[in-house]
């Protein structure tokens, strides 16, 4: 895991290159990097809440390079990394989540390519944003069916549909689509606070290791909620570099 998250960290610090006879010259002023925090909040099979399982949530962080393409657009190199977790227990209505009491928990390394909108001017105090793309979530997760009641729902033959699920194994690798809201308020020349917020939506149902024992019907999701700092570079450097052809 070490190994890919250096390696991910340099796709997404590797943006842009120039050539010339004697120099290559990089334009940081077109360049900006964020970090911010925050929660990813599970959505699918084992929550009754259509917002989310927002009583399971669990930390993530995010680091992003921007690529500034003009006054209204930048393209964005993203890296999450967090934790999902969603338990049945862990509501009361229906009276039933507490006796199938199914419960996961997975970290998430979401590397993804996103399109960057500001609404206005990028010298405004304060800028609304959207964005959206593709990416990919590496993930490892681990279901937990120990405190399932199986007589409990022995009319619906949920434990048959149990066994389904367990004989399919949670995956490891997904494609996301990711969207969302950002609102950036700056500090100064090169400093500002952000806030965003962001939804996944993905074409698996066994997010959360449950499929046929939950809602087959359905897809799994997952969002996040982030704040944090976005730094501006400033003008040009020159670096001696080899010719290149």
């Amino acid at each position: 895991m070490n190994a890919f998250l250096r390696k991910a960290i340099g796709i997404a610090l590797l943006f842009f290159y120039g050539n010339s006879e004697t120099y290559a010259q990089i334009d940081l002023s077109k360049f900006e990097i964020g970090l911010t925090g925050g929660t990813f909040i599970y959505q699918g099979d084992l929550t009754p809440s259509p917002i989310g399982s927002y009583r399971t949530w669990r930390p993530t962080v995010n680091l992003f390079v921007n690529r500034i393409l003009n006054s209204s657009f930048s393209l964005r190199t993203s890296l999450f990394y967090g934790g999902l977790n969603g338990n049945d227990a862990a509501y009361d209505n229906p009276d039933w989540r507490q006796q199938r009491a199914f419960n996961f928990h997975a970290t998430a390394l979401e590397l993804s390519e996103l399109l960057v909108w500001n609404a206005w001017s990028n010298d405004r105090k304060f800028t609304p944003y959207v964005f959206g793309g593709v990416g990919l979530s590496f993930l490892n997760i681990k279901r937990d069916y120990s405190h399932f009641n199986g007589e409990f729902f022995a009319s619906e033959d949920l434990s048959s549909k149990l066994a389904e699920d367990l004989s399919h194994n949670p995956p490891t690798l997904i494609p996301v689509v990711p969207v969302g809201i950002g609102v950036q308020y700056s500090l100064g020349k090169n400093l500002s606070l952000i806030g965003e917020t962001s939804y996944r939506f993905t074409r698996t149902d066994y997010l959360d290791g449950f499929s046929k024992a939950g809602n087959p019907d359905l897809y799994d999701h997952y969002q996040s909620h982030t704040v944090g700092v976005l730094y501006k570079f400033g003008k040009k450097n020159n670096l001696n570099c080899p010719t290149t052809f």
